[in-house]
């Protein structure tokens, strides 16, 4: 009798893996009878992930979105799933224990069956209480496996982790290829083990299709045992999403294992709707580069889920690199170069920084580093300047262990900064304080929603829940998603002519006078000779005597004078410290600590809180 093998449907990362934002509820609503009427998943991908952040990003309640989402799937008798990230939840940075606890119980009662947990280092003490909380919570425990492969991420090494988490009481198993780059026989012989010791074990393949090895690598595990196959589907499979069900169906039908049928009716207005959605906003959000399989892929291992992402750093990135080439009279580049560099680096530091699992967060933390290390290198800087607080706690040991050695310039780096490591266990560091998050919603007069969900979004994405509620988070969604229609339209006019980094103008400059420095703001006239026109620079206003030294921002980002409520912010007339935080730079999901380079008085900000900076603008003026 043909072994059965069953699929599921990434809807959430189907979206996530290839641009920034998820469909709006009225979309999801929309599309899922479509969806049960394929009648060939056993499986939905619902939510978890960035999938909560998204939604409070554009203003919608990402609790509304789970309940209503997920019900059509519940009555229909198909299991939903959400991934989570361990000690991070389902954000970026670590979560209090009674905060966990309290998602897996919220999750359930909203309807969602599985919790697939990983932790981005496979520290099995980070997911023994995700499986806890889960079975706590009702729902079933699936942990998975972040693969990627090096010298130290060997066959061995994860038949063991499988072996520690099965002991620990994981419900199923997850081999969680998230950058695609897990060889088919290695991945083959992961579950082959698997499945020899624990025949009963759901095993459940999950793969990316960018460079190229995900198809033969489905093959493999379902040869070696694998139970449930991911799978996307038009048009937002392949690129730097996942293999498509119908080439996975095609596949596995032919080597005699008994799939379910397709309704293609029913696939084919669950493709027209996904368009639909991709033409409505979703579409102006995925690079088109995105949609493209890149064998380049192998070399970085940079996981699929982060491309969407990546591309738009890249983009951000590549106008502040290039306007830094053009005032010091250096050739741009093309963001092609820039990417060839980022992968290059890359696969420099990985080994330097211990080897961590390519997966969110620690992807984003690297590529962060090797990018910041593009950046300054560039301007003929050194490596390792611009290294943020979330990546020194993974170095550090604070959100687990790394698999590998860390570099002994690393060592040295931190022991150069006062940096000390951690050898406990990560959430330690993070305890329980739920209460507090309910003490500052009374104080707010908010309601802690229904079975506690809207205290729990509270308590796990504190800022973006702020925004969505002051409504600030649906104003600037609505004004960027205006911007970017505007710019395609502008595109595809033939009558208009892109601006390049050719024909820069500042907004700003920086005029010496005698010694002493004046910021003065440069203004363009806006008729059709305006680029003829001199700049008009308004009056400088008086300054304090003596030596005034400026405090650049070293990238572009969201200025922020403190991360937490337990900082307190500087401000004009302070005495601050050489080496001194004075405020933060949100850039690439993390935030970028500003030290003082100076000794001496702030006496002047030329920020707000909250407020866009470019590379290069004068934040602080230090006497």
């Amino acid at each position: 009798m043909a072994k059965e093998i069953k699929f599921c449907l990434l809807f959430r990362d189907m979206w996530q893996s290839s641009g920034k934002y998820v469909p709006r509820v009225d979309q999801l609503v929309k599309v899922a009878p479509y969806i049960i009427e394929m009648g060939c998943f056993s499986r939905i991908e619902t939510n978890g992930g960035g999938f909560e952040q998204i939604n409070l990003l554009f203003g919608e309640n990402p609790n509304v979105a789970n309940r209503k989402w997920t019900q059509p799937f519940n009555d229909a008798g198909i299991q939903t799933q959400m991934l989570e990230r361990a000690l991070n939840g389902i954000r970026m940075n670590p979560v209090p224990a009674d905060v966990r606890k309290l998602m897996f119980k919220v999750k359930k009662i909203q309807g969602t069956d599985i919790a697939r947990s990983f932790c981005g280092l496979n520290d099995p003490r980070n997911l023994e209480n995700s499986i806890k909380f889960a079975k706590e919570g009702g729902m079933i425990s699936q942990t998975a496996m972040s693969v990627t492969y090096s010298k130290v991420h060997t066959v061995e090494y994860y038949s063991d982790l499988a072996e520690q988490l099965i002991k620990k009481g994981a419900d199923e198993i997850c081999i969680k290829d998230m950058a695609g780059i897990g060889r088919p026989v290695f991945l083959g012989k992961i579950v082959k083990n698997i499945k020899d010791k624990h025949p009963d074990i759901i095993v459940q393949y999950h793969g990316h299709s960018g460079p190229g090895f995900s198809v033969a690598s489905t093959l493999e595990v379902v040869k070696a045992g694998a139970d449930i196959i991911d799978v996307a589907m038009e048009p937002l499979s392949w690129g730097t999403g996942h293999a498509d069900l119908l080439t996975i169906h095609e596949m596995l039908r032919d080597a005699g294992y008994d799939v379910p049928e397709i309704n293609m009716n029913a696939y084919m207005k669950v493709r027209s709707i996904i368009q639909e959605m991709i033409d409505d906003f979703l579409g102006y959000y995925i690079n088109p580069k995105n949609r493209f399989m890149n064998s380049l892929l192998i070399g970085p291992g940079l996981p699929g889920g982060m491309m969407g992402s990546l591309m738009a750093d890249l983009e951000n990135n590549l106008k502040s690199l290039n306007k830094w080439f053009v005032k010091n009279n250096k050739p741009v580049i093309s963001q092609d170069n820039l990417l060839i560099k980022l992968f290059d680096e890359v696969a420099y530091i990985w080994p330097k920084l211990g080897y961590p699992p390519l997966v969110t967060p620690f992807s984003q933390y690297v590529k962060n580093v090797a990018l910041m290390n593009v950046m300054q290198m560039e301007k003929g800087k050194e490596r390792w300047t611009m290294i943020d607080d979330s990546t020194w706690d993974m170095i550090l040991g604070k959100s687990g262990k790394l698999p590998g050695k860390i570099d002994d310039e690393i060592i040295q780096l931190a022991n150069e900064q006062g940096r000390e490591f951690f050898n406990g266990v990560p959430q330690d560091l993070y305890p329980d304080a739920l209460e507090s998050f309910k003490k500052e919603m009374k104080e707010k007069k908010w309601d802690f929603g229904q079975d506690d969900e809207e205290l729990l979004e509270f308590a796990m994405h504190k800022s973006q829940y702020e925004a969505y509620k002051s409504g600030k988070a649906k104003k600037d969604f609505e004004a960027d998603l205006s911007k970017r229609k505007a710019e395609k339209e502008k595109a595809m006019s033939p009558s208009v002519v892109p601006e390049t980094s050719a024909n820069y103008k500042p907004k700003t400059m920086n005029i010496d006078v005698n010694g002493e420095v004046f910021t003065v703001s440069v203004s363009y006239d806006i008729n059709e000779n305006a680029q003829d026109a001199p700049p008009k620079a308004d009056a400088p206003a008086a300054k304090p005597s003596g030596n005034v030294n400026n405090i650049i921002a070293p990238i572009e980002g969201k200025f922020f004078f403190t991360k937490d409520s337990a900082e307190i912010a500087v401000k004009e007339g302070d005495m601050i410290k050489k080496g001194e935080n004075i405020g933060y730079i949100e850039s690439m999901k993390v935030y970028n600590a500003i030290t003082s380079p100076y000794d001496g008085k702030i006496v002047e900000i030329l920020v707000k809180n909250d407020s866009d900076v470019d590379e290069d603008d004068i934040i602080f003026r230090v006497q």
